[in-house]
């Protein structure tokens, strides 16, 4: 039976990275060796380590525009931390909107370096909308965005202005929409939904953003250090990064953010579609700032959760189950992902319908 594989993450690759990856850890590259065995200092590698590096910036159209690209370890996580390690003066002050658990995350864990303010927050009603009009204090190191929230289905759709530095979490939503990049002093995003599998994380800064720190900060955690080491500081996660360069040369041998937006756009619209046009279920988000990778929503009556549950499973229907926190369905539609996974889902939600109605 196909399986639809909706898991949030770590998510859906492309069959064709799937094949390769499978390929490389058992003969990389006919080389008799096995890519997870060989050195990080193999030739080899440090080739894919540093096309995966430009390809990231030609994918987001930042290539020669004093922007370096990092592939670190350590996940999205770590980098709350080191965004504040690096870019946070000593008696500064740091800017967080609070869209979600994980911007709460970031904001909360940036707290340990120095002050840091909420310039706004949805956590008013849930999450489940997106703060507009929001006024950024001038006095601010950075301001920290989390572009798309997993849990909650919500998504940026216009940022907010300002000329202090803009950090942004893109972990769920990089590669998968146009926008102009250059705006962003500073994206970072981990692998495991767009950009490859877990075990990695994509960092873009701005080279002139460094440097202006007045902190001491340790070389594993100083991006200056492993732009100057090749993200080499340390031995890197050599199958992860190889995903991430797969998935990379695949989105761009599609055509693109472009053509992955026309394709995300299309499945957006048929999920939500179907949650707004079947009588079982209910959505979450404002329509306004529903996310194109996370679909969230409910049943009206949650004693029907079991039969939808079943139901899904002898579909193959995988990972719907919504986060933990906050319970009900969610389906993740990454780059990834066909349509036709999308389609035979709303197949399923129309067939339940027809039965409990």
């Amino acid at each position: 039976m196909k399986m639809h594989n909706f898991s949030s993450g770590p998510s859906i690759l492309p069959p064709e990275v799937l094949q390769k990856a499978s390929e490389a850890v058992l003969n990389f590259n006919n080389s008799g060796l096995s890519l997870i065995e060989i050195s990080h200092r193999d030739t080899s590698f440090v080739e894919i380590m540093n096309s995966a590096r430009s390809l990231a910036l030609e994918l987001l159209n930042l290539q020669g525009k004093g922007y370096s690209a990092l592939l670190l370890q350590g996940g999205a996580s770590l980098e709350f931390v080191r965004v504040a390690n690096n870019l946070m003066k000593v008696d500064g002050k740091a800017g967080y909107l609070n869209t979600g658990n994980w911007a709460n995350n970031a904001k909360n864990d940036a707290a340990y370096f120095g002050e840091v303010i909420e310039v706004a927050s949805s956590k008013d009603k849930n999450y489940s909308y997106i703060p507009k009009n929001i006024l950024v204090p001038n006095d601010l190191d950075y301001l920290h965005i989390t572009s798309n929230n997993t849990i909650y289905g919500t998504q940026f759709k216009e940022f907010p202005e300002t000329d202090i530095p803009l950090v942004c979490d893109m972990s769920s939503d990089i590669f998968s929409r146009n926008l102009d990049f250059s705006k962003f002093d500073l994206i970072y995003a981990c692998a495991q939904k767009n950009a490859g599998t877990s075990g990695v994380n994509l960092i873009v800064v701005k080279d002139e953003l460094l440097d202006k720190t007045n902190r001491s900060i340790p070389n594993i955690m100083n991006y200056k250090k492993h732009i100057e080491r090749e993200s080499m500081y340390n031995t890197p996660s050599v199958f992860s990064v190889y995903v991430s360069y797969l998935t990379m040369k695949w989105l761009k041998d599609l055509g693109g953010i472009t053509a992955a937006e026309r394709r995300n756009n299309a499945k957006a619209n048929l999920m939500y579609s179907e949650i707004d046009r079947n009588s079982l279920f209910y959505g979450t988000a404002a329509i306004e700032d529903r996310s194109t990778m996370n679909a969230t929503f409910f049943l009206k009556d949650e004693n029907q959760t079991k039969a939808f549950d079943e139901l899904c499973s002898s579909e193959g229907i995988y990972g719907v189950k919504g986060h933990r926190v906050f319970g009900g369905y969610r389906a993740s539609m990454y780059n990834a992902l066909p349509i036709t996974s999308v389609q035979k889902f709303v197949e399923v939600m129309q067939y339940f319908e027809t039965r409990y109605m």
